[in-house]
């Protein structure tokens, strides 16, 4: 699954309207839609703003593997 379906798929799976969720983040409805239509990328205080609001870590919306390997 690709960032933008994520982002759809936590909306969609919380019943929740694209409004609301433009509301939460401080942003237009339009651009929630750019956001998973995938025509534009979040920025990072957007991609955080959307983790607080679903409650979620940056890694799942990311879709990083657990087993990642980070640098020590």
């Amino acid at each position: 699954m690709e960032l933008n379906e994520r982002i759809k798929a936590l909306r969609t799976d919380n019943d929740i309207t694209q409004n609301e969720v433009a509301e939460a983040l401080n942003t237009t409805r339009q651009q929630i839609y750019k956001y998973e239509a995938g025509i534009q990328e979040m920025t990072t205080s957007k991609l955080k703003a959307l983790c607080e609001y679903y409650h979620v870590s940056a890694d799942y919306v990311l879709g990083l593997p657990k087993h990642l390997n980070w640098p020590r």
